[in-house]
């Protein structure tokens, strides 16, 4: 898969979930009929351009809501995008990883690809998935943890909400600064270590990765081929081996390793 392309998907995708350009200019967030519908990436409900809803922010409210109803029509959406895709969403269509793959191509003297603890810290979104967006919220009503306390793409719609309506600063707490700490922290994070968000604290990719082995639309890679030359590892910022584990939960499906292999051994293919 060419760079460019991914780019320009990434780019489209992200114009289509934050059609509603007028919002970016007067602070006013859409609530047509369409804003009930979750779309497969991490965008805030709360973004002045967003057209639809975020598939975690839309979870947690169902069951965080004091009238609970279990959510069938979220589950089935983030399963049909999971069985489908897998994380192609996370490497293709998700706004917040778009923003920190524009942060990756920011020089910096040493980028970081792995460090002791990174597996562990790794399994970290899992717990994020299971507490802040399912237990928590299920426990403790009316309060959509993952959302209130760690989501940066919620903070960063918040910035964009109060650039465009600058009333707003007005009712700022302790919790903005807060969020917009862990904001800062994985913005800065961003230059150095590839997807940071994604690799430890996503729980939307911690999701889909779990559908990555039997996912529609997979990684296929033909072994006896295969010359062991490591190209397709070094290529892959999220530390997968595509030559030993095609299909691992890390993998976001963004095709550099396609990109790099020699052999043109690696594809991606619809069905098993």
């Amino acid at each position: 898969m060419d760079n460019k392309k991914r780019t320009r998907i990434q780019s489209l995708a992200f114009l289509i979930q934050n059609a509603n350009f007028k919002g970016f200019f007067t602070g006013k967030i859409y609530q047509g009929p369409i804003k009930n519908v979750c779309v497969p990436g991490l965008n805030c409900y709360s973004c002045p351009g967003a057209v639809g809803a975020c598939p975690i922010g839309s979870l947690q409210n169902a069951l965080a809501s004091s009238k609970f109803k279990f959510p069938y029509y979220i589950l089935g959406l983030l399963l049909f995008f999971g069985a489908l895709l897998g994380r192609v969403v996370c490497g293709f269509l998700c706004p917040f990883g778009f923003l920190q793959d524009i942060l990756d191509k920011i020089p910096f003297p040493k980028k970081v690809k792995t460090f002791r603890g990174d597996r562990l810290l790794r399994k970290l979104k899992y717990i994020v998935l299971i507490v802040l967006v399912i237990a928590l919220p299920f426990l403790y009503k009316m309060v959509p943890f993952f959302c209130k306390y760690l989501c940066p793409s919620g903070t960063t719609a918040g910035i964009m909400l109060m650039l465009a309506d600058t009333k707003l600063l007005s009712v700022l707490g302790s919790r903005f600064f807060w969020k917009f700490s862990i904001l800062i922290c994985i913005l800065l994070l961003s230059v150095i270590i590839y997807r940071p968000f994604c690799k430890y604290l996503c729980p939307l990719g911690a999701f889909y990765g779990m559908f990555n082995r039997i996912a529609v639309l997979h990684m296929s890679v033909e072994f006896d081929r295969c010359i062991h030359c490591n190209a397709c590892a070094k290529a892959c910022g999220m530390g997968v081996d595509p030559s030993k584990q095609p299909n691992s939960a890390e993998c976001i499906r963004c095709g550099k390793c396609i990109e790099k292999c020699p052999k043109d051994i690696i594809h991606f293919r619809f069905f098993k």
